[in-house]
């Protein structure tokens, strides 16, 4: 299931979600660790994302002892497979479609010349020789 981006907590309601003081989230987003939503007015809005950030914030410092420098690291790797993730499905799915197109121009191919069409790979002996003049 995917986490909601959309930014819909104020900051009373995602600390107490997130398990943390409003002042946390705060120091949190001073150290680059969170960059929650704001509104026209300057209100913060945090989204689930957000509150699942800190809740991995505090693990890693509380339960694993990493300090903030370290977990600004590690998020900004996280970031950044979950951006390479995205880029590698983008190109599985137009290396699908390229794929179906070629198909659909074979058989398109096949259909308008009623022949059968053979792919020619020329053998290694024809690809060392010099071409030949006429």
């Amino acid at each position: 299931m995917a986490v909601s981006a959309r930014a819909v907590f104020i900051i009373s309601v995602a600390a107490e979600l997130a398990g943390v003081h409003p002042q946390t989230l705060r120091t949190y987003e001073r150290k680059g660790l969170l960059k929650p939503a704001r509104t026209s007015g300057g209100t913060r809005r945090y989204s689930q994302r957000d509150v699942d950030r800190v809740r991995l914030i505090q693990e890693l410092t509380q339960g694993d002892g990493v300090n903030l420098a370290g977990v600004l690291r590690i998020l900004a790797l996280q970031d950044e497979v979950e951006r390479l993730s995205v880029q590698v499905e983008q190109a599985r799915a137009a290396a699908e479609r390229a794929r179906q197109a070629a198909h659909q121009a074979v058989a398109e191919a096949l259909r308008s010349t009623g022949r059968e069409l053979v792919l020619y790979r020329p053998s290694a002996i024809e690809r060392h020789q010099p071409a030949r003049r006429r």
